[in-house]
């Protein structure tokens, strides 16, 4: 009886980043699950930490992510203590975003995280393969119109502005 021959791995790209792309999320995601955190988390502190004093409507508007999504992140991030809303001092009606020093604390802890977790799944690249890839999927997200640093799930889906009033 001959043997069977061993799995191939999958040529097609699409699939080999959905299926890496699933892979590190889960794994991110068990990195976080002992801060209490997800990686959406880490996403929101992220872009809050480089767009501090924006509104909430022009972050929305920034990372293209629908305005309720954003309300309910910063939610959670003001009820855990590492993000404020603070009064705009030019339009009183508004509020603008801030990391607290608890926020930035632990943005610094996160960003320790992910890059363990980055060179975990890269572990297998010289230094210069990392870079090249890196490159390679820069470009290609861009081509395909994806807004950097954001998460397609986050997107806003079409209705999503009628839904949401």
């Amino acid at each position: 009886m001959p043997a069977k021959a061993a799995p191939r791995l999958s040529r097609r790209a699409g699939f080999l980043l959905v299926q890496l792309g699933t892979h590190r999320h889960r794994r991110f995601a068990e990195r976080l699950a002992p801060l209490g955190l997800h990686p959406r988390h880490f996403g929101m502190l992220s872009h809050l930490a480089a767009n501090e004093g924006q509104s909430q409507q022009a972050l929305s508007r920034a990372l293209g992510i629908h305005r309720s999504a954003v309300v309910a992140l910063v939610d959670d991030l003001e009820h855990r203590g590492l993000a404020e809303r603070r009064r705009d001092p030019v339009d009183r009606r508004a509020y603008t975003l801030y990391l607290t020093p608890q926020g930035r604390g632990l943005l610094a802890e996160l960003q320790r995280v992910a890059a363990a977790d980055e060179a975990e799944l890269l572990t297998a690249l010289s230094a210069s393969e990392r870079s090249q890839l890196i490159s390679m999927l820069q470009r290609i997200a861009e081509s395909q119109g994806l807004t950097a640093g954001v998460h397609p799930n986050l997107e806003p889906r079409e209705g999503d502005d009628q839904a949401a009033g």
